[in-house]
C-alpha cells in the first residue's frame, strides 16, 4: 500500500511562482504589461515592477478602473495581466469585466489571489467562494484553478500565449507540490494522478492535495479512489468526466469553492447530459466563512482530508443502493 503525507510534501505559494514566471515572461514578451490595484505586495506583482518598472501599472484601489485600462492596453496589442485578490478582481469590477474584457475577447489575464476560504484570518468579507461561479458564466472567459506551484508555471508558460481572456485562481497559503516535474498544462484537459475503481475524485486547488491523501488512506479500507486534477473549470475535460465517471459509476468533485456554480457544478452539468452517474459534491456548503487561522477554517468547513473520506463514502454508500 502507498501512503503520503501531505504535511511531508515540499510546499509553496502559488502566488510566489506567479510573481517570477511573470519576470520570466517579460525577458520573452516585450508588449506584455503587468497592472495591480495596491496589493502588488501580496501578489508578488511587485517582481515584475521592479523589474520592468515601466511596463507595471498600479492603479491604486479601484478595481473597476484596473479592469478599465487593462482592457485599453488589451485594444493596442498588449498582452496584459491584472490582478488583486479574488473577492476584488472577481467581484467589484464584474460587470466591466462582463462589458469590456468577456464581451470583446481581450487578451486580459486576471489573475486573482486570496481565493477561498483559506484567506483566513481576513474573514467572511474576504473569503471570495463564488469566484469560478461568476467567471465561469462569462461567454469567452477561460477559468483555471492549478493545484500547486508546479502548474501555476506550467498555466501562465501556456496561456500567455493564447490571445484570450483568461482567470487564473490562486490562493493564499502554501499549498503541497503534487505534480510531476515534467507535467504539461492543456487548457481544458485534466489529469490523471492515481488510478482506481471504486470512486472518482475530480479536485482542483489545495483540494487535489488532500484527494491524493484521502485516496491513499482509504486504501487500507480497501477502497480504490481514482484521482483527478481539474485545473481547467472552463473549458473542462468532458471526455475524460465521462471516462472516469464509466469506470467507477460514482464521482465526488472538491474545491475550495461554494459547491453552486464552481467545478461542482460544472461536472454535474456533463453527467447529467452525458451519463448519469451517482454524484457527490464537496466544497463550501451555502454559506459565508469564518475568521481564524486558514487551516482550521478550511477544517471547520469541512475541507479536510477527513471531509473528503465522509464525502467519497457517502458516495459509495449512493452507488451501493
Amino acid at each position: 500500500m502507498m501512503v503520503i503525507d501531505i504535511n511531508s510534501l515540499p510546499k509553496k505559494a502559488l502566488r510566489d511562482t506567479y510573481g517570477e514566471v511573470l519576470v520570466e515572461l517579460g525577458k520573452l514578451d516585450p508588449e506584455m504589461v503587468v497592472l495591480d490595484a495596491d496589493l502588488s505586495e501580496s501578489t508578488r506583482t511587485h517582481k515584475f515592477h521592479e523589474a520592468y518598472p515601466d511596463r507595471f501599472f498600479n492603479v491604486g484601489i479601484a478595481e473597476q478602473n484596473l479592469i478599465g485600462i487593462a482592457a485599453g492596453l488589451a485594444y493596442t496589442g498588449r498582452t496584459v495581466y491584472a490582478s488583486s485578490f479574488a473577492i476584488f478582481l472577481a467581484g467589484r469590477p464584474w460587470e466591466i469585466i462582463r462589458q469590456q474584457i468577456a464581451y470583446n475577447k481581450l487578451n486580459v489575464k486576471l489573475v486573482a489571489s486570496h481565493g477561498g476560504v483559506s484567506v483566513g484570518q481576513d474573514g467572511a468579507s474576504h473569503q471570495m467562494n463564488e469566484d469560478i461561479s461568476l467567471m465561469r458564466s462569462l461567454p469567452n472567459m477561460n477559468v483555471i484553478v492549478p493545484a500547486d506551484s508546479v502548474e501555476m508555471e506550467k498555466v501562465l508558460k501556456k496561456i500567455h500565449w493564447i490571445k484570450e481572456p483568461f482567470y487564473v485562481r490562486m490562493g493564499r497559503e502554501k499549498f503541497p507540490v503534487v505534480m510531476p516535474q515534467d507535467y504539461e498544462f492543456e487548457v481544458g484537459k485534466g489529469f490523471v494522478l492515481k488510478e482506481g475503481n471504486d470512486v472518482s475524485v475530480i479536485a482542483c486547488g489545495v483540494m487535489v492535495s488532500m484527494a491524493l491523501q484521502a485516496a491513499y488512506e482509504l486504501e487500507s479500507e480497501g477502497i480504490d479512489v481514482e484521482v483527478i486534477n481539474m485545473a481547467s473549470i472552463k473549458p473542462i475535460d468532458r471526455d475524460l468526466i465521462i471516462q472516469t465517471a464509466k469506470k467507477t459509476k460514482a464521482v465526488v468533485t472538491s474545491e475550495e469553492h461554494s459547491i453552486i456554480g464552481g467545478l461542482g457544478s460544472a461536472v454535474a452539468e456533463v453527467l447529467a447530459e452525458e451519463l448519469p452517474t451517482v454524484l457527490v459534491r464537496h466544497g463550501v456548503e451555502d454559506r459565508f466563512g469564518i475568521s481564524g487561522p486558514a487551516w482550521e477554517v478550511m477544517e471547520e468547513l469541512g475541507l479536510s482530508v477527513e471531509g473528503l473520506k465522509q464525502k467519497i463514502k457517502q458516495a459509495l454508500y449512493k452507488k451501493s443502493r
